[in-house]
């Protein structure tokens, strides 16, 4: 009992943080109808970013994180002005290859840039970790749980209440008719872009401290967050949260009872089975919706 509440709180703490990535994946398509593949390398940068200034330039780690994600937002908000917003009215295949290419060229020159090897985070929790019971918590799981809920909940704050929340699931669901009664669909757009690259920075940083430094293979982590926003529902920010947490939950079960018979690595397979799962039975996910369609 005491082994699976360890890996149930294990996989709950990452389940928390993929939701942190799986709601990028959702901000920019329920704004775009577009699958931003580059999701992953943004996660990246975001991590190297905290890593370079808090543990080579020696800034405070909350500094190095607010500096981080103020320059991934800025810069997703560049990529979709000066490259994205270029390719309006093309297939949506062609920005989605756009978005493949980034990321396999972002990867590549962080890999250039900074070499093969782990680096340090520069974070203040370290391993340190403490006992309920007997389980054993870290502190960076403490907080990735507390920063995802945060942000989660401000999220949908924005969301719900604010005009370029409206205006953000307006231009989801009719770009034509939004544009046509005054939306400004393009700066929506840059908006999403810029949200989908300061959470990424954030699910970086917990990632990266989750248990592993940063490293080139760590924009891989999104490529197991995407099971989430899919076993979710596309654009829908409540099926991130859920998607995150299930897969979380199951790919540390998984890792923690998998069958010798299986291999090593099943529990990197396992999210996609019950994604695979979910599907057959609710093929647009847990809470997506139908698109409507007139007889």
């Amino acid at each position: 009992m005491t082994q699976f509440l360890q890996l149930a709180s294990d996989g709950f703490a990452l389940g928390c943080v993929y939701a942190l990535v799986a709601l990028g994946f959702a901000v920019v398509y329920r704004a775009s109808q577009v699958i931003n593949f580059a999701q992953g390398a943004m996660l990246l940068v975001g991590a190297y970013l905290v890593s370079l200034f808090a543990a080579y330039a020696g800034l405070p780690f909350w500094l190095a994180v607010i500096l981080a994600v103020a320059i991934l937002a800025a810069s997703g908000v560049l990529f979709q002005m000066l490259v994205l917003r270029r390719t309006l009215g093309q297939p949506l295949f062609t920005i989605v290859m756009i978005t493949i290419g980034l990321s396999i060229a972002v990867t590549a020159g962080v890999d250039a840039v900074f070499g093969p090897n782990q680096r340090l985070l520069g974070d203040p929790w370290g391993a340190s970790r403490f006992h309920v019971g007997r389980v054993v918590f870290t502190w960076v799981e403490v907080w990735g749980v507390i920063s995802a809920f945060v942000l989660l909940a401000a999220f949908f704050v924005f969301d719900r209440y604010s005009r370029y929340g409206l205006a953000m699931r307006a231009a989801a669901a009719d770009p034509e008719a939004a544009l046509a009664v005054g939306v400004p669909v393009r700066r929506v757009h840059a908006l999403a872009w810029g949200i989908a690259g300061a959470v990424a920075t954030i699910g970086g940083v917990f990632l990266a401290g989750f248990p592993n430094s940063p490293n080139p293979q760590l924009g891989d982590a999104a490529l197991l967050a995407f099971p989430a926003i899919i076993l979710g529902g596309l654009g829908s920010p409540v099926g991130a949260v859920v998607g995150g947490i299930i897969i979380g939950i199951v790919q540390v079960l998984t890792s923690g009872y998998e069958p010798g018979w299986t291999g090593n690595n099943f529990y990197e397979v396992a999210p996609y089975i019950v994604m695979i799962a979910v599907l057959l039975a609710k093929p647009y996910g847990l809470f997506g919706t139908r698109p409507a369609e007139r007889l």
